[in-house]
C-alpha cells in the first residue's frame, strides 16, 4: 500500500480555494474591455454569443447598444431579444433593461451592454452595474462591455488627460471580480479612421469628437491605460492559478498599503492615488481614519465626507478603518504593523512656520518614528478638490456676542479694579483681570477667553500701570509682570475653554448614554416581539425624529407591525425596497444605490442567524443626509432591537423545544404502557384461547371454566385501559359532557367496589358509608368511574394490605376517602402523583399500572366541581389516603337522603 504524504508547505491557499468555491456559487462576468469608444466591443461580444447559441447555449440579449451600426445589428440577428421596460421621464420615454424579466427568465446566458450606464430614476437600481451585481447573485452568467475612462479608481486621471469629466462611472471592484476580462483594442489612427468614415458617430459629432476627445495623443494614453490594467488582471489571474494548483515559485512578502483619510478635500485624491498605486504593485491596502475621543461630532458636513471617502476606497476595491486615539502616529504605527502594512501614504496640507515652530505634523511624526515601514508623503494639490468653504464661513451674530462679552467683562473688572483701589490698596488687581478671562472661558470657549486676555492685557496696562492712561512702560519689572500675566491669562483661558468644551460634550454625550440606557431597560422589560417593536419605533421616532417602521417575515412575505407616529402608510415602492433588503441583508430606499426614490431607508435586523426583520427609517428632511449623530443612534436601535427580538425567539423557541421534550416523554410512556398493558391481556387471552381450541375436548370442566375466567378477567382490564385512554382523550380535548343529574353517592360507591370484586377476586375492602349521605349534582358515571380508579390504585400499590372506604356528611361538605395500609408514597412521588402518565415505583422495583387512573378521577372529579387531597403516611411512616370532596354548594338541597 502507497502512503501519500501530505507536505504541510505545498498546501493549496485556502482563501483561493474558498474564492473559487464562492465564484463558483454566482454567476460569471465577461467584461469586453476597451480604450474608448468604437474599438469593437460590442460586435466582439456578439460574435462570441453567436457562436454560443449555434453550439446550444441559451443565450438572452438583455440590452445592446447598436448606435445605429448595420455590422451590429446584423449580428442581433437570430438571438433572443428580452423586452425592454419603457419609463417615461420628463415627457419623453426611456428604454431600460428590465431586470425583473431577466430574473424570471433566467437563461444561462444574459447580453447587457454599457456597463456604465446610469438607469432611470423609477429603476430598482442607479446604475447598471448594480443590476449586473443582482444577476450574477441569481446565478445568471452575464456578457457587458465597458471602456477605460469608466474605471472610479482612473476617473479623475482621465478628466486630467483629456480636460472631460466623466460623469458614469464603475467601482474597480467590479472590474476585479470579473472571472473574464477580453481586451478589445485596436490603434489610434485606426480608430480615429472609423471615426471619420461613420462608423463609430454620425458626421458632425465625429467632427467634434476628433477635436476633442479624439485626439491621437488621449487615444494613446488610454490604450495605455487599459493595457496595463489587463495586464494587472492577467498577473492576477496567474497568482491565484499558482495558488490553487500548488504551483513551486519565488514569493515575495506583497505590498500592502494604508492610506490615511483626514476631513480635509485631499482625501479623495489620495485615496485614488493609494488605489493605482496598489493595482500597480498588485498589493492590498486600506484606507484608516482616525479622530480623537474630544472631536466636536457637529461638524457634520466634515463627518459625511470621511464617510464618502472611505465608501469610495470601498469601491475602489480597498478595506477601511476607523478608530478613535489621543497619539495618531503611535496607534496608526501599531495598527499599521499588525496589519504587515508596508508602505503608509499621508497628506502634508501647507502650514505657515509659525504652526511647524510649535507642532510636528503627522507626515513628519510618522517619518521621524516608522523606522521600518516606508512613508509616503503627498502636498497638496491646488487643482484637489477642497472642502466646501461653507462651513468655514465665519458666523458674525456669535462672533459679535462673544466679542461684546469679552469687553463686557474686561470693562466690569476695571470699574471693579478701579472702585477697590479707591478703598484700599490692592497689589494684585491682575487677578481681576484673570477671573474675567476664565469667566469668558467657562461661559463661551477658548476663543473668547484668547480674545478677553488681550483686551485684559491692555486695560491693565492702561488703568493700573504706572504711568496710568498710557500703554508705556515706567519700570522694567512692571513690563516681565505684565508679559507673565498675559502668557497666564491665556493658558487658563485656554485651559478653563477646553474644559467647558469638553464638560459641554460629556453632557452631550451624557445624555446620549442615559437614552440608551432607558432604551435598553425598556427593551429588557419586555419579551414579546410587538412589543420590543413599539419600544423601539417610539424610541427612534424620539431619539431620531421623523418616522420609524418595522416589518417582519410572515407567510413568506414581510407585514408592517409597527410604525410610529401612526399617521402613514408604506406604498408597493417602500415595500419593494424592504423586500430587497430582507432578501439580500443590503441596506435599500432613500439615500442608498438601490432604490433610492423611496421614502424610507430600510436596513436589515440581521443576527448570527441571519436576517429576522427589516427596519426603515424616514428622516425630518429626506433631502438631507443622515448626520454622525442619527447614524450611530440609528446603529444603536437596529443591535439592540436586533439583540432583543433575538432574545424573544430563542425563549420561544426553548419553550418549543421543552414542549417537545415533554410530549416525547408522554408519548415514550404511552408506547410504554401500550406495549405492556395492550400486550399482557392480550397474550393471556390469547393462551386461553389457543389452548380451548387446541384441547378443548380433552380438558375438564374445572379447567375450562378457569381458562373462560381467566379471558374475562383480561378482556375487563384491556377494557378498562382502552377506556382510560379515552377517557383522558375527552378531558385533554374538554369533549366530555357533564350530566347534571341527582347521583345517589351510597349506591355509586357500592357500585365501584363491586365492578373492583369483580376485576379482583381478592379485593375486599372496609366500606363505611354514612347514613345521612345526601344526594349530589353531577355524573354518576363519573364519579363511579373516578372511585374505581383511586380503588384500583389503592389496591396495586397497597400490596395486598386492607383498603378502607368511608362516606361522611358535614355541615357544608360531604367527603368521601379511600386508604390503605401499604408502603405509601415516596416524598419525590407526591408532586406528581396526578401526573399523565406518572407511574410511582413500588417498593420491590417493579412500577405498576399505566399512570392514567388518578390523572382521569382527578379531572372527573374537578369537572364535577369537587377536589381532591392526596395524604401519606397516615400512620406512622406507611398508608395513604385520597379523598375526595364536595362543597355544599353542589349538594342538592331539595333532595337530601336520610
Amino acid at each position: 500500500m502507497v502512503k501519500q504524504r501530505f507536505d504541510e508547505e505545498h498546501r493549496p491557499d485556502p482563501d483561493a480555494l474558498l474564492a473559487l468555491s464562492e465564484k463558483d456559487k454566482r454567476g460569471r462576468l465577461k467584461v469586453f474591455l476597451g480604450a474608448a469608444p468604437g474599438v469593437g466591443k460590442t460586435y466582439a461580444m456578439l460574435q462570441g454569443a453567436k457562436r454560443l447559441s449555434q453550439e446550444g447555449v441559451d443565450i438572452v440579449v438583455g440590452l445592446v447598444e447598436t448606435h445605429g451600426r448595420k455590422e451590429t445589428l446584423a449580428l442581433i440577428d437570430g438571438l433572443e431579444l428580452l423586452p425592454q421596460r419603457q419609463i417615461a421621464y420628463h415627457g419623453k420615454t426611456l428604454h431600460e433593461f428590465d431586470l425583473d424579466a431577466a430574473l424570471k427568465r433566467k437563461p444561462h446566458l444574459i447580453i447587457v451592454d454599457e456597463l456604465a450606464h446610469s438607469n432611470a430614476p423609477d429603476c430598482r437600481h442607479p446604475k447598471r452595474w448594480q443590476d449586473v451585481h443582482e444577476l450574477l447573485d441569481a446565478g445568471i452568467n452575464v456578457w457587458t462591455a465597458l471602456n477605460i475612462q469608466h474605471l472610479e479608481g482612473l476617473a479623475d486621471v482621465v478628466s486630467g488627460i483629456t480636460g472631460i469629466a466623466v460623469r458614469e462611472t464603475v467601482p474597480d471592484i467590479v472590474l476585479k471580480d470579473a472571472s473574464e476580462i477580453v481586451l478589445v483594442d485596436i490603434t489610434p489612427t485606426e480608430l480615429i479612421t472609423r471615426l471619420k468614415e461613420g462608423k463609430i458617430y454620425l458626421p458632425e459629432t465625429a467632427q467634434r469628437a476628433t477635436q476633442n476627445f479624439f485626439t491621437e495623443g488621449n487615444l494613446t494614453v488610454l490604450r495605455e491605460l487599459a493595457l496595463r490594467r489587463t495586464a494587472d488582471r492577467i498577473d492576477d489571474d496567474v497568482a491565484t492559478f499558482r495558488q490553487q494548483k500548488i504551483i513551486d515559485g519565488p514569493w515575495g512578502g506583497g505590498e500592502r498599503l494604508l492610506v490615511c483619510v483626514g476631513r480635509g478635500g485631499a482625501s479623495e485624491r489620495l485615496v485614488r492615488y493609494t488605489s493605482r498605486l496598489a493595482t500597480q504593485s498588485h498589493a492590498s491596502w486600506i484606507a484608516v481614519h482616525l479622530d480623537r475621543p474630544d472631536s466636536n461630532d457637529g461638524e457634520a458636513a466634515s463627518l459625511r465626507k470621511v464617510t464618502e471617502v472611505l465608501q469610495l476606497a470601498e469601491r475602489l476595491g480597498g478595506q477601511t478603518a476607523q478608530f478613535v486615539s489621543q497619539d495618531f502616529t503611535a496607534d496608526l504605527l501599531k495598527f499599521a504593523r499588525k496589519e504587515n502594512v508596508t508602505q503608509i501614504i499621508v497628506g502634508r496640507s501647507k502650514t505657515s512656520a509659525f504652526f511647524r515652530l510649535f507642532k510636528t505634523t503627522l507626515a513628519d511624526d510618522l517619518i521621524h518614528r516608522a523606522s521600518d515601514i516606508g512613508v509616503q508623503v503627498l502636498a497638496d494639490d491646488n487643482n484637489a478638490v477642497e472642502t466646501p468653504r461653507s462651513q468655514y464661513k465665519i458666523q458674525w451674530p456669535k462672533l459679535v456676542k462673544e466679542t461684546a462679552a469679552a469687553v463686557a467683562s474686561v470693562s466690569i473688572a476695571v470699574v471693579i479694579g478701579e472702585f477697590l483701589g479707591r478703598l484700599m490698596p490692592l497689589p494684585n488687581i491682575s487677578m481681576i483681570f484673570l477671573a474675567a478671562v476664565n469667566f469668558c472661558a467657562l461661559r463661551y470657549g477658548i476663543r473668547t477667553a484668547i480674545v478677553t486676555s488681550l483686551l485684559s492685557f491692555g486695560a491693565y496696562n492702561f488703568f493700573f500701570i504706572e504711568p496710568i492712561y498710557t500703554f508705556s512702560v515706567a519700570e522694567p519689572h512692571e513690563l516681565f509682570a505684565l508679559i507673565v500675566f498675559l502668557i497666564v491669562s491665556i493658558f487658563s483661558g485656554s485651559l478653563a475653554g477646553c474644559f467647558s468644551e469638553q464638560s459641554i460634550q460629556t453632557q452631550h454625550r451624557a445624555i446620549v448614554t442615559e437614552a440608551l440606557y432607558d432604551f435598553s431597560r425598556k427593551l429588557s422589560a419586555v419579551s414579546k416581539i410587538d412589543d420590543i417593536l413599539w419600544v423601539s419605533a417610539t424610541h427612534g421616532a424620539q431619539a431620531l425624529g421623523g418616522h420609524v417602521v418595522f416589518l417582519m417575515p410572515a407567510d413568506d412575505d414581510l407585514e408592517t407591525k409597527v410604525i410610529w407616529p401612526p399617521d402613514e402608510d408604506l406604498d408597493e415602492g417602500d415595500l419593494g425596497a424592504a423586500r430587497w433588503t430582507w432578501q439580500k441583508g443590503e441596506s435599500a430606499g432613500l439615500q442608498t444605490n438601490t432604490l433610492p426614490r423611496v421614502r424610507f431607508q430600510y436596513r436589515a435586523l440581521s443576527t448570527p442567524r441571519g436576517v429576522i426583520g427589516v427596519i426603515g427609517y424616514r428622516p425630518p428632511l429626506p433631502q438631507n443626509p443622515l448626520t454622525a449623530e442619527q447614524e450611530r443612534g440609528l446603529s444603536a436601535i437596529i443591535d439592540q432591537t436586533a439583540i432583543a427580538v433575538d432574545r424573544s425567539l430563542l425563549v420561544d423557541e426553548a419553550i418549543r423545544v421543552a414542549t417537545l421534550e415533554e410530549n416525547e416523554k408522554i408519548r415514550t410512556s404511552v408506547l410504554a404502557s401500550i406495549s405492556h398493558d395492550l400486550r399482557t391481556p392480550l397474550a393471556a387471552i390469547t393462551g386461553a384461547v389457543t389452548t380451548l381450541q387446541s384441547m378443548g375436548s380433552t380438558l375438564n370442566e374445572e379447567r375450562t371454566k378457569e381458562l373462560l375466567s381467566s379471558i374475562e378477567q383480561e378482556s375487563g382490564r384491556l377494557a378498562r385501559f382502552v377506556s382510560n385512554l379515552l377517557d383522558m382523550s375527552q378531558l385533554e380535548a374538554g369533549s366530555f359532557n357533564i350530566q347534571k343529574n341527582i347521583v345517589d353517592v351510597s349506591d355509586t360507591i357500592r357500585t365501584a367496589v363491586a365492578r373492583m370484586k369483580q376485576a379482583y377476586s381478592d379485593f375486599s375492602p372496609v366500606v363505611t358509608i354514612d347514613r345521612n349521605l345526601p344526594f349530589i349534582k353531577g355524573d354518576t358515571h363519573f364519579l363511579e368511574q373516578a372511585i374505581f380508579n383511586l380503588l384500583d390504585n389503592a389496591h396495586k400499590h397497597g400490596q395486598g394490605a386492607e383498603v378502607k372506604i368511608e362516606a361522611n356528611r358535614f355541615t357544608s361538605k360531604i367527603t368521601i376517602s379511600i386508604s390503605d395500609d401499604g408502603p405509601g408514597i415516596a416524598p419525590g412521588d407526591m408532586a406528581h402523583i396526578f401526573d399523565k402518565f406518572y407511574r410511582g415505583q413500588r417498593p420491590d422495583g417493579r412500577v405498576a399500572g399505566t399512570g392514567l387512573g388518578l390523572a382521569i378521577a382527578k379531572g372527573f372529579i374537578e369537572a364535577m366541581g369537587g377536589s381532591i387531597e392526596v395524604h401519606s403516611p397516615i400512620r406512622g411512616k406507611t398508608g395513604m389516603r385520597m379523598t375526595l370532596t364536595f362543597g355544599i354548594n353542589s349538594v342538592e338541597k331539595g333532595l337530601l337522603g336520610s
